[in-house]
């Protein structure tokens, strides 16, 4: 077992359960940008940053059965529940994991009581934020049309990294 599935499993235990594939790609994003020792590689789709890394850990991990991953219809569409398995848990009390479990559990915690649009939002605005916030907000906008954020989410979300970076 690699020490980056492991990681994954952490994050499970500390959340306790993340329900959505978009909003665990999210919760993983955002966790390595705030230094969370998350290696996945990410690359720009149409639901912000997207890892397919990320997509075959959980993959290798359901099939392990070290994770579990619930397929639940809700309004006509299927949504995914991901826990922590028995065998999981167990596994991590034996493995010896570097993981920053004081710092990230707030964090992971915090994240995933936050919406997956609200998510997808704050990883977008994380993805360019090598350029100024008005540039980051502009580009946002164009690339998530469809989303129609308001200038009042744009703030809201400045204010969540910034409390984030700040635990």
């Amino acid at each position: 077992m690699l020490p980056d599935h492991a990681k994954i499993m952490a994050l499970l235990e500390d959340t306790e359960e993340v329900i959505g594939r978009k909003k665990l790609q999210k919760i993983v994003y955002i966790g390595k940008k705030l230094n969370l020792p998350f290696q996945e590689k990410y690359t720009f789709r149409m639901y912000g940053p997207y890892s397919e890394e990320l997509t075959l850990r959980l993959e290798e991990l359901c099939g392990l059965g070290l994770i579990t991953e619930c397929k639940e219809t809700k309004a006509g569409y299927y949504q995914y529940r991901y826990e922590l398995s028995e065998d999981g848990a167990s596994f991590l009390e034996k493995f010896p994991l570097d993981w920053p479990a004081e710092r990230a559990k707030p964090v992971l915690q915090s994240l995933n009581n936050q919406s997956a649009r609200f998510l997808e939002l704050v990883s977008t605005m994380l993805y360019f934020d090598h350029l100024p916030n008005e540039a980051v907000e502009t580009r946002v906008a164009e690339l998530k049309k469809s989303q129609n954020y308001r200038p009042e989410e744009f703030k809201e979300g400045w204010e969540y990294i910034e409390s984030l970076q700040n635990q």
